[in-house]
C-alpha cells in the first residue's frame, strides 16, 4: 500500500519487480490510470495489502479490477506489512514465486 511496505519489501526481493504503492483505497480514474499506465492487464498481478479494513477494502477492489491477480496474504497478528517480520513475508512471497533473497528463510 505505502512506502514503508514497499521498503520493507525490496530488502526481501531478490528479483526485478516492479512494486506499485496505492496509498490506500483508490478512486475509480485513479485506478484506471495504474492499469492503463503500467499495463497491469497484460502482466502478472500479485496483490499484496494490509490486514485492516482499510487493505481489505483495496483488496476487494483490486480483485474486481484485476481478476488474474495473485493475492499474497500476511497473517492477520502483524496487520501490516511493514510491521510483518521479514522472514515471514520471505515465505510468503515464495509462496507466490517471487524470488527473495536466501537469508530471509532461516
Amino acid at each position: 500500500e505505502g512506502r514503508t511496505d514497499k521498503k520493507q519489501i525490496e530488502k526481501i526481493i531478490d528479483e526485478q519487480v516492479e512494486i506499485i504503492c496505492t496509498n490506500g483505497t483508490l478512486g475509480v480514474e485513479k485506478l484506471e490510470e495504474l492499469i492503463i499506465g503500467y499495463d497491469l492487464d497484460n502482466k502478472d498481478v500479485f496483490i499484496l495489502v494490509d490486514e485492516d479494513s482499510a487493505g481489505h477494502k483495496l483488496r476487494k477492489q483490486l480483485s474486481i479490477e484485476l481478476p488474474h491477480a495473485q493475492h499474497i496474504y500476511i497473517d492477520k497478528a502483524f496487520r501490516e506489512v511493514a510491521a510483518t517480520p521479514k522472514t515471514e513475508l520471505a515465505i510468503a512471497l515464495v509462496g507466490s514465486r517471487i524470488a527473495v533473497n536466501p537469508i530471509f528463510l532461516t
